[in-house]
């Protein structure tokens, strides 16, 4: 690096003896790494980790299916050894794609240029990660007025000619957003378009982060771009490893300089999996600094006469997550939404204030388990609307029944049935009913279509009645839940599962999202601390969804109630039936445990009411455990429904199974949605998609 402003130097030397300080504390398992690397083992990952990065391969397009094809079937091989085949396969054969997806990658990226004394000097890199917002290090931007006297420029690098390309120069502004972190050493900050010109992110486009885990495993190779030493662009290609794997950093072997702060780590897919942050510099026995002579560092050597041994990255996931977490106000807020709903930083549909809890009342406890004093487990997949403030003198006293629409609506003649899911016991039917006709009224707005009114919507309403079932049937002695892991408590369920189906239900959900059914599940997060058989395919399915343990074990154990018990059936259909239509045309649209109580009550219909239309969003259905216990036994189609529409997201465990594949469900509609980090199964964020409101639109004549 050009420039030596101390603030900016100290946090440089900082990040670099951190580094050196974790690369040094990681020494034991970057042997055992390098041990079995050298023994011939190409990826010395745990097999779960490998199996979720082959999925996340195949899913993203990292390979073409003639490829696999070819080279797995060519074998008999058992699965763990198929996944490790399908990363060494994407490792080995890079389709012609691999280059202009990683110029695109490439455009996304700038030299950070510092103002001084009347000078410019290279100071760093940046990259794209929004239409307006660059990500580097917190040591590049330490805080918002060094930001300002920064510029961004893009294209700094040559054509394919070798001759300088046309420099574009933005001015980066911290005054409408800036964020940073010392300890994960990132800068997030906003770049200014040219005088009445579009964001940058139109221009040179901007790279889609994911907070989802799977794009990277030990052994794997990374790409760098970025501007080292202040040069032209320059990229370090696949002549590296990643070494070791820590909870907020990585640490690879590539060559790379000091110049590269603030480059984006991508793998072959061209996925951003690590900021770049520092090299790993050696010491000797008194902790100083070496030169690549042997010769202690001391100021004014540069930082190119240092011995660097590995480097270090600060992994997106984690940064991600530190982002989610900032108190900041709608408009900054905003602007991380751009940033897409794979971070999970899209906040797209708002959040309404806490429901006080009715004082009539204490707070719900789950089914067999005593309520505890401290916070309850993590919320159902449902998660609960609330009300306002405003609101809170009267909520205790407001009855929960199911609500009519009013007879004028859709002409008297056709009749939109929302069909809510789990866990709602307490809220408020006229609260969800609002909530959910807002989210469908989002997803018609940026359809451009006419928005509904919600007292125009039928909204039946059972989960008071499942609730006091579900806490009868319990037989299991009362534990506090803070007492209770979300794996303990699913033992439990089982236990009380009426006909013994709900860990075959997990197990099943956990083998059709990918658990791999052999070998030992170790690192990054899935099966450690193992309580019991259930506790490795719940981490599994939490693993690879958006959705908390807790909610997945919760959710299944009421699925399993409703399926397993004649009489739980029994009353809920009938609740429902209390406020259904009797005539006309029905657009039934149902989530969650209500896709599974929407294709049980088509069988009960009167003969005057004829459904049109059939959406199911964030379903079950697609498990075996659920759809071959259903009234009408195993896939089928809906019957007397003309049209049936199944949204689903690949982040929701409870869609597992989904897209419904089995030719039985006969002809319908397949969506896929990608919705935001932590509402993956919220049913306002389903609604809130322009495709999925218009199908339910186009169904409503009025």
């Amino acid at each position: 690096m050009s420039v030596t402003d101390r603030p900016y130097q100290e946090l440089h030397e900082q990040a670099a003896d951190e580094a050196a300080r974790r690369y040094e504390d990681s020494a034991a398992e970057r042997e055992r790494v390098e041990g079995r690397l050298a023994a011939g083992v190409r990826f010395p990952d745990s097999p779960d980790a490998l199996a979720v990065r082959a999925d996340r391969i195949l899913d993203r397009g990292g390979l073409s299916p003639s490829a696999v094809v070819a080279d797995i079937h060519r074998e008999a091989m058992d699965l763990p050894d198929a996944n490790e085949r399908i990363i060494d396969l994407s490792n080995e054969l890079q389709a012609w794609s691999f280059l202009p997806r990683g110029v695109r990658a490439g455009a996304t990226v700038a030299r950070i240029t510092l103002r001084r004394d009347g000078r410019e000097l290279p100071h760093g890199t940046g990259f794209l990660v929004s239409p307006r917002l660059m990500m580097t290090n917190h040591h590049v931007l330490p805080d918002e007025n060094f930001a300002r006297r920064c510029f961004a420029e893009f294209n700094a690098q040559v054509t394919a000619d070798n001759q300088p390309d046309t420099v574009v120069r933005m001015e980066l502004d911290p005054g409408t957003f800036f964020a940073a972190d010392r300890r994960l050493d990132f800068a997030l900050v906003a770049v200014a378009p040219t005088l009445d010109g579009p964001p940058p992110g139109e221009i040179f486009g901007w790279n889609r982060l994911s907070v989802q885990i799977g794009k990277l495993v030990l052994g794997e190779k990374v790409n760098i771009i970025g501007h080292p030493s202040g040069r032209l662009k320059e990229i370090a290609l696949r002549d590296n490893a990643v070494l070791v794997r820590l909870d907020d950093f990585v640490h690879y072997t590539t060559d790379t300089e000091p110049g590269n702060s603030g480059s984006p780590v991508f793998n072959d897919q061209w996925e951003v999996v690590a900021l770049h942050h520092s090299g790993v510099p050696k010491k000797d026995d008194q902790g100083r600094v070496l030169r690549k002579d042997g010769r202690p560092w001391q100021q004014g050597d540069g930082d190119d006469a240092i011995d660097w041994v590995a480097n270090e990255g600060v992994r997106i996931s984690s940064i991600l997550k530190h982002l989610a977490g900032l108190d900041l106000d709608p408009g900054r807020r905003a602007l991380l939404a751009e940033m897409g709903p794979d971070t999970g930083l899209d906040q797209a549909m708002t959040t309404a204030p806490a429901l006080p809890t009715p004082t009539a009342t204490a707070t719900a406890p789950v089914p067999g388990v005593a309520a505890p004093s401290a916070p309850s487990a993590p919320s159902a997949p449902s998660a609960p609307v609330t009300v306002s403030p405003a609101e809170s003198g009267t909520t205790a006293r407001r009855p929960q029944v199911g609500l009519r629409a009013r007879a004028t609506a859709f002409g008297g003649r056709q009749h939109l049935v929302f069909l809510h899911g789990r866990d709602q016991q307490d809220n408020f039917p006229d609260v969800l009913r609002r909530s959910w006709t807002a989210g469908l009224n989002q997803g018609l707005t940026l359809a451009s279509l006419p928005t509904l009114d919600p007292e125009d919507v039928w909204f039946p309403f059972y989960g008071t009645r499942l609730h006091a079932l579900s806490s009868r049937e319990s037989t299991a002695e009362p534990i506090g839940l803070d007492q209770l892991s979300a794996a303990a408590a699913a033992e439990v369920f089982a236990a009380q599962s009426p006909t013994g189906s709900y860990e075959q239900l997990l197990h099943e959900a956990a083998v059709r999202a990918g658990m791999p059914q052999n070998g030992p599940a170790t690192t990054e997060g899935f099966g450690s601390g193992l309580v019991g058989v259930l506790h490795r395919p719940l981490s599994w399915l939490a693993a690879k969804s958006d959705l908390d343990e807790w909610t997945i074990a919760t959710f299944l154990r009421d699925v399993d109630l409703y399926l397993g018990d004649s009489a739980v059936r029994q009353a809920v259909l009938d609740s429902v039936m209390e406020t259904m239509p009797s005539s006309g045309e029905l657009v039934l649209v149902t989530h969650s445990l209500g896709t599974v109580v929407g294709m049980d009550l088509l069988t009960r219909l009167p003969e005057g009411l004829d459904p049109v239309l059939l959406v199911t969003a964030g379903s079950p259905l697609g498990l075996d455990g659920v759809n071959e216990r259903l009234l009408a036994r195993g896939p089928h189609q809906p019957p007397r429904v003309r049209d049936w529409v199944n949204v689903w997201c690949p982040t929701d465990a409870v869609a597992i199974g989904c897209p419904l594949e089995d030719e039985r469900w006969g002809k319908l509609t397949q969506l896929a949605v990608s919705n935001g980090r932590d509402r993956a199964h919220k049913m306002e964020e389903y609604l809130g998609h322009p495709k999925a409101a218009q199908e339910i639109r186009g169904a409503l004549r009025a």
